[in-house]
């Protein structure tokens, strides 16, 4: 019996273009002690050999995508999966990223209590979709690992992690063809040459931290319901959306605002199932807020770190907006004075309600957000 084990060196949240690692163990556990070998042979565990590869699964929802289009430039030819290494095989949905098989080893014998680890490594391609549940289409990451036995089917431990694009962030073109000219002095402090992902990281960061308030009059048939500011457009995940609500200048009376952050799932048309164009929405946090009589009043949302910024493959888009809700009425509602004693508000009101969308931009943030405890995945082969 060998046990193997599996764990990222890193957490399990990593950007497109950045290098992950696993340690992966293979273990032979000791003999009990009442348990005497027969022969030479009892004593060792051995594996012909083992193999590492990441590959990205696309499933999707029959219903509203048309997958057998998708699926008839994308389908494998029919392959033995007991004898060959494919780790997508037994997986729904097809593979549409796949990194070439590393070998960790060939002929690996363990005496009983003993243990070896190998380490994978690999660069997630830059141009990696990211890792998205959503409606219609879902990409996932896994490092797989195939072993086999002499005579025996192959055995695979998955390890999933989760990918955040940086492909959607603005071009920027460096140049790698310059050459150092200068003195190579040992006693000298080599300068450390910023990779790409050094600088996609500090564009992202240049991107997010940029603020330019929009304001937005808001108004209705009646007139004007509020005035809105936004301090700036493009965000990180686990950010704070803040803005401002400004009535002191209303000629409509507001009575409640609600805002609610929401996401805008669309297939592409060559793939969409139906003729119906409306996207997929699903709400995040949102804000609620009675604001009758108010001149003032803010609004904070945050970004779940859990979520999947903006990206476009050929399959889907997926965007943001902030979603108001406006709920205003005609009538005029005398407000209490300051040294007003007792105040009650209206029994009744005829409303109406006013929808709004903002549309903003959701970033990866700068640092994944990996947890302290690291999960370990193993199988007994």
């Amino acid at each position: 019996m060998i046990e193997i084990t599996a764990k990222l060196v890193r957490g399990s949240v990593y950007f497109s273009g950045e290098v992950i690692e696993c340690f992966v163990t293979f273990s032979n556990p000791p003999n009990p002690i009442h348990q005497i070998s027969q022969s030479h042979s009892d004593i060792f565990e051995s594996l012909a050999w083992a193999s590492a590869q990441i590959h990205c699964q696309c499933s999707m929802n029959s219903k509203v995508v048309l997958s057998d289009k998708l699926n008839t430039t994308a389908r494998l030819a029919a392959i033995n999966a007991n004898t060959t290494f494919v780790p997508w095989q037994q997986d729904n949905g097809h593979a549409i990223l796949n990194t070439k098989p590393k070998i960790l080893f060939c002929d690996l014998r363990l005496s009983p209590g003993e243990s070896k680890t190998y380490i994978y490594r690999e660069t997630i391609p830059s141009d990696a979709p990211p890792s998205y549940r959503g409606q219609a289409v879902k990409y996932s990451y896994k490092i797989t690992i195939g072993t086999q036995r002499v005579n025996t089917v192959i055995k695979l431990l998955r390890v999933p992690f989760r990918v955040l694009s940086l492909s959607e962030l603005p071009e920027i073109t460096t140049c790698n063809d310059s050459v150092d000219l200068s003195p190579n002095n040992p006693f000298m402090e080599t300068q450390h040459r910023e990779t790409p992902l050094d600088i996609a990281l500090q564009t992202l960061q240049n991107l997010t931290a940029r603020r330019s308030p929009n304001f937005y009059n808001i108004t209705n048939g009646r007139g004007r319901v509020v005035r809105f500011c936004l301090f700036k457009n493009s965000y990180k995940l686990g950010e704070d959306i803040v803005g401002t609500f400004d009535f002191s200048n209303a000629t409509v009376s507001c009575v409640q605002v609600s805002v609610a952050l929401q996401s805008e799932e669309h297939v592409a048309e060559e793939y969409r199932r139906g003729k119906s164009t409306i996207p997929t929405l699903v709400s995040y946090n949102k804000h609620h807020e009675m604001c009758l009589g108010l001149k003032y009043s803010h609004l904070v949302l945050p970004i779940p770190l859990h979520v999947t910024p903006d990206f476009t493959t050929e399959l889907v888009t997926l965007r943001w907006r902030l979603h108001f809700e406006f709920v205003t009425t005609s009538k005029l509602v005398e407000m209490p004075y300051e040294h007003t004693v007792s105040w009650h508000g209206p029994s009744t009101l005829d409303v109406e309600t006013m929808i709004w969308d903002l549309p903003l931009h959701i970033h990866p943030t700068t640092v994944p957000p990996n947890t302290a405890q690291q999960t370990r995945y193993n199988i007994v082969i």
